[in-house]
């Protein structure tokens, strides 16, 4: 099945499987038990430079975009979400952000499948 993003304020699901949140900050108003996570991989986020210098300004997310695909090709983190994917069926990618489709987590799976991650859009 692969990996599959969500927001992590949505209830966990059993259709989840393993779930991490992929956030460098934990989210305002939730508490661990409800977001339900079995890891929380906070250095496959982008770096805090990039986080505060993007702020999710719509019209800077390819720039973003680029420079945080960057940072994953370097990152450790990156590498051990791949292995995550090849050691449970489903893998659903937490994120907090409000805009569903511009946000670091599509980025981090569009980085994943181009890395040979099967993905869920």
């Amino acid at each position: 099945m692969g990996f599959a993003i969500k927001r992590v304020y949505e209830p966990p699901a059993a259709s989840d499987g393993y779930r991490v949140l992929v956030d460098r900050l934990w989210p305002r108003g939730i508490s661990k038990e409800r977001a339900g996570l079995d890891e929380w991989a906070k250095d496959a986020a982008p770096s805090p430079s990039l986080r505060t210098e993007w702020h999710h300004h719509r019209e800077r997310f390819y720039e973003f975009a680029a420079r945080y695909r960057d940072e994953l090709d370097e990152n450790p983190a990156a590498e051990a979400l791949l292995a995550a994917g090849r050691a449970h069926e489903r893998v659903t990618l937490l994120f907090g952000a409000r805009d569903e489709q511009v946000n670091h987590a599509t980025v981090l799976l569009g980085w994943l499948a181009d890395h040979g991650a099967s993905v869920e859009h």
